[in-house]
């Protein structure tokens, strides 16, 4: 609901309290914040459009618009959120359906948007304070008021001094303090005042009336994104966070560099109902005390370097609503004292290499919503008692080794909305009863032995369907099911399905974002395939049988990977590659083709990430320009026909990956410039004409002597030494 408060000042704030309107990047400032009442909202959520982009739009600190990870929608930034404002006459737009970690977020140095958030400790383990939204009796001001613990809200006076910290309590911080020996988030540093509950001590809340801990929260700022420079504190857990005997939410995440162990002392902490862990470094076995904390509500301690097997204590937290040990070491049986759990609701052991059989007792978690068993090594078939939890809404148990059908059963999880069995060992057909799954959105049952036919049923049946994934089965189609074609789906990979022909007419096409239709036999309808796909964002088409003319093909302007790689495709490189290429393609995989040109001079402000073009016809050298994509991972132009010199500003790409040169025509030095390079995991020279002295650095000097063979007078490890002027040699 849009509702428009002026105030006294004449000026004004829009909220809506399911997400903001991102106005579609092809009507920027046209649309007013009363237009927005007449969208059509009583339906189901459409793929694009006005409502599309107020569910799923989210800010971001960019000038005007990127390509949103959620797949639909857009990031906006603060130009056309400040026209926007301007437009409409207004001071600040409030907007929710984001999580923010302080519970209300203001984005932009004007401060024209506020997000708020209101669902305290989200999913029972982000930890986040949560915020709520209200106007005094003239409608004039925006109060935000935020949720705290339990033992702070439980506070009855206010009117009462708060009590200072804790001696005890601030010894123990001093020494979880101590142990940290480097701290690039800053968070320690202001651990300084004598008071540790007058809230300057960040990351520690208290309980007012007792001065004691209530509460440690030290996460990773949500706004940095993953790469080298993510803030992180190196050292270990201080045994003494276990004499913060009030403690109740202990949330130490993301912090990358802490390891050791996990103190044993933990199990002291009787009134703890949240223990986050997550993201850091801890080693050794998960502590069997940890089952001392009869209050324990939440246990996450995914993403460390834990071994051994789970404890079969565990099995005690008979409180327990979510467990999360996933992306550790974790070896063993999923214990059997796990049938005590029956208030689980969320269970994530995935990226393991947990073992043996999925036990029948998971049919005893009947408040279940969330279990994530993939990527371990378990073995047996889908157990049917999987398939009488009545609340389980999302399950993987994808890579892993599980074998025999998928039971029939499964059409009793009527909440089911995303199903993951990709790359196991099941075999026989699809079950018919799959097809009853009414809320059932996503689908994916690729990489295993399935067999034709399709359920007939799938014609009228998963009305909700959204993302298909049928890819490398024992499937042979022959063409695209007419159910899949004319429905509005987001995703469509049937990769190595046996189809052949001309390429699917979609009845929705602009549903579309993601197809993968490679490994078939394809051979035509390429040339307007696209014209109607506006929001694709991910294409698939490799290994067919295409013969085409690039400069005929007109890919989707928002699109960010493109592999046609291994077919017949002719025409010059500069129809997919060139000055007007846009900022939002990550990926280009054209290799294996018999496609001509030079490279292009590449422009400032290009996001690829790979660029494969190996195997084709393509000429010219390698532009100085090149520079220019600093994001570049991987890097492929062999068996071309390509000459000159690799320039020196190559080796200002520091992301680069994988570097393949080989069998061109090219000539000089390879630059010590490429020592730059710290990344490369890759590289081959194999195949020129270079000359002189290899880089004599980590890692080109230890790479394998045939990256360099074929050459005209390499020398330099791991080659023999050079002799002679090493700088002529490369002229």
């Amino acid at each position: 609901m849009i509702l428009p408060f002026p105030d006294s000042s004449g000026y004004g704030v829009v909220i809506w309290d399911f997400e903001n309107y991102s106005f579609g990047r092809d009507n920027i400032g046209a649309i007013e914040a009363m237009m927005i009442r007449v969208i059509e909202r009583n339906c189901e959520i459409p793929h694009e459009g006005p409502f599309c982009d107020l569910m799923w739009s989210d800010p971001e600190d960019i000038e005007t618009w990127a390509v949103s990870p959620r797949g639909a929608g857009w990031l906006f930034g603060s130009r056309v959120t400040s026209e926007f404002n301007h437009i409409n006459n207004l001071d600040l737009v409030c907007r929710a359906h984001q999580l923010v970690q302080e519970g209300l977020k203001y984005m932009f140095q004007d401060k024209g948007l506020v997000t708020v958030w209101s669902a305290p400790n989200y999913c029972y383990r982000c930890g986040n304070v949560a915020s709520i939204l209200s106007f005094n009796d003239n409608m004039v001001l925006v109060i935000l008021s935020l949720f705290v613990s339990k033992s702070i809200a439980e506070d009855g006076d206010d009117d009462q001094p708060s009590a200072k910290c804790y001696a005890a309590d601030r010894a123990a911080l001093l020494s979880f303090k101590a142990k940290i020996i480097r701290d690039t988030t800053g968070t320690l540093s202001s651990w300084v005042d004598s008071d540790c509950c007058d809230g300057s001590w960040e990351g520690v809340q208290c309980n007012p009336a007792t001065g004691r801990v209530t509460a440690l929260v030290l996460q990773r700022p949500e706004d940095d994104a993953e790469g080298a420079d993510d803030p992180f504190m190196v050292g270990t857990l201080s045994p003494a966070l276990g004499h913060l005997e009030f403690l109740e939410v202990l949330v130490i995440s993301g912090m990358k560099h802490i390891g050791g162990a996990i103190p044993d002392t933990l199990s002291n902490l009787g009134h703890l109902t949240q223990l986050v862990l997550e993201g850091n470094s801890l080693v050794g076995p998960i502590p069997s005390s940890i089952a001392r904390l009869p209050l324990l509500k939440t246990l996450i301690l995914d993403g460390n370097r834990l071994r051994g097997p789970i404890p079969a204590s565990i099995g005690n937290l008979k409180g327990l609503l979510q467990l999360n040990l996933g992306r550790n070491y974790l070896t063993g049986p999923i214990p059997p004292t796990f049938k005590n759990l029956h208030s689980l609701q969320f269970i994530d052991l995935s990226r393991n290499a947990l073992s043996g059989l999925i036990p029948d007792l998971v049919g005893q978690f009947h408040n279940l919503t969330f279990l994530d068993l993939s990527y371990n090594q378990l073995s047996g078939s889908i157990p049917i008692s999987l398939c009488s939890l009545p609340a389980l809404s999302d399950v993987s148990l994808s890579d892993n080794q599980l074998t025999g059908r998928i039971p029939v059963q499964i059409s009793s999880l009527k909440s089911l909305t995303s199903l993951s069995l990709s790359n196991n060992r099941l075999i026989g057909q699809i079950p018919e009863s799959l097809a009853t799954l009414q809320n059932l959105w996503y689908l994916n049952l690729s990489r295993n032995a399935l067999s034709n036919p399709l359920p007939s049923a799938f014609n009228k049946g998963l009305s909700s369907l959204l993302s298909i994934d049928l890819s490398y089965n024992n499937l042979s189609l022959g063409t695209v099911p007419e159910w899949i074609r004319d429905r509005e789906l987001t995703a469509v990979h049937l990769a190595g399905c046996d189809l052949k022909g001309t390429l699917p007419n979609f009845t929705r096409p602009a549903s579309l974002t993601s197809l993968d239709l490679s490994n078939n036999h394809f051979t035509d309808g390429i040339s307007n395939f696209f014209t109607w796909m506006s929001n694709l964002q991910t294409l698939k088409l490799s290994n067919n049988q295409f013969k085409f003319d690039v400069s005929q093909m007109a890919l989707p302007r928002g699109i960010s990977l493109v592999n046609l790689s291994s077919n017949q495709l002719s025409g010059p490189l500069s129809a997919i590659l060139s000055n007007r290429t846009s900022s939002f393609l990550e990926v280009i995989d054209i290799s294996r083709n018999i496609i001509s040109g030079i490279l292009p001079e590449f422009k400032e402000g290009l996001n690829l990430k790979v660029l494969n073009l190996g195997s084709n016809k393509i000429t010219g050298h390698i532009p100085t320009s090149i520079s220019n994509l600093a994001e570049l991972q991987r890097f492929d132009i062999s068996r071309n026909q390509i000459t000159g010199i690799i320039p020196p500003s190559l080796g200002q790409l520091v992301n680069l990956q994988w570097l393949d040169v080989s069998i061109n025509s090219l000539t000089g030095k390879i630059p010590n410039s490429l020592l730059g390079i710290k990344s490369l995991r890759h590289a081959n020279f194999r195949a020129n004409r270079f000359c002189g002295e290899i880089p004599q650095g980590r890692p080109y000097n230890i790479f394998p002597i045939a990256a360099y063979a074929h050459n005209q007078c390499l020398c330099g490890k791991p080659l023999p030494p050079c002799k002679g002027n090493t700088t002529k040699m490369g002229q």
